[in-house]
């Protein structure tokens, strides 16, 4: 299932990197990470909502919405 994370706080391709690390860091490595957003397959990942959101906040940046 595809779900979208909503994040505050990212502006520029730099951004982008360190959010993609933190994801890493999780094992979460099929992201789609843009400025501003992050779309991936929760069950694909064998990951959950709540490690996605503390990759984010660890990077530095806020979800503010999880579709």
């Amino acid at each position: 299932m595809e779900s979208i994370f909503i994040v505050e706080g990212m502006s520029c391709g730099h951004c982008v990197m360190e959010v993609k690390k933190e994801l890493n860091k999780f094992n979460i490595t099929d992201a789609e990470v843009e400025i501003g957003k992050i779309t991936l397959d929760i069950e694909k990942n064998n990951t959950n909502s709540e490690k996605v959101i503390k990759a984010v906040e660890n990077a530095g940046y806020k979800v503010i919405n999880n579709e």
